[in-house]
């Protein structure tokens, strides 16, 4: 189970998968003060602590770190998603709640997300070397497959 990123967490991270390379605290902590008054230890920890967390890798630079995203914001998102889907008794109605909740933006997304996915089968309905389908819903007797 993920889980969600705490407020400082989430905004060193966002700046962190923005600039998509290795960065310094200095750097994090300097973007950070133009919104908020912090301290370099505060970054330093927390970046630490995203280290420990397995969100970041790290890599000795002289005497300081530079750190680097594990997994994208988008694949961060979409584990966030699915352990709310998950705890769901009903997902399909959980889905058209959410589907009712999305601006048509996103509803456009989800589409164009979509005819990407139809593009790559998972390998779940994927025949095996007799022919048939591996998912796991059965045939009904007496059906044909």
């Amino acid at each position: 189970m993920v889980r969600q990123l705490g407020e400082l967490e989430n905004a060193i991270m966002t700046r962190v998968w923005r600039w998509n390379r290795p960065v310094t605290v200095r750097e994090v902590l300097q973007d950070l003060q133009s919104e908020r008054d912090i301290a370099y230890t505060t970054v330093m920890t927390v970046l630490d602590k995203l280290h420990r967390k397995g969100w970041l890798r790290r890599e000795r630079a002289g005497r300081a770190y530079r750190y680097e995203p594990v997994s994208s914001r988008e694949a961060y998102t979409a584990a966030l998603m699915n352990d709310a889907w998950a705890t769901s008794d009903n997902p399909a109605a959980a889905l058209v709640h959410f589907f009712g909740l999305m601006s048509p933006e996103q509803r456009e997304a989800l589409r164009d997300a979509l005819r990407v996915a139809a593009l790559f089968p998972s390998d779940a309905a994927a025949p095996d070397s007799a022919g048939h389908g591996t998912d796991t819903e059965e045939t009904p007797p007496g059906a044909a497959r």
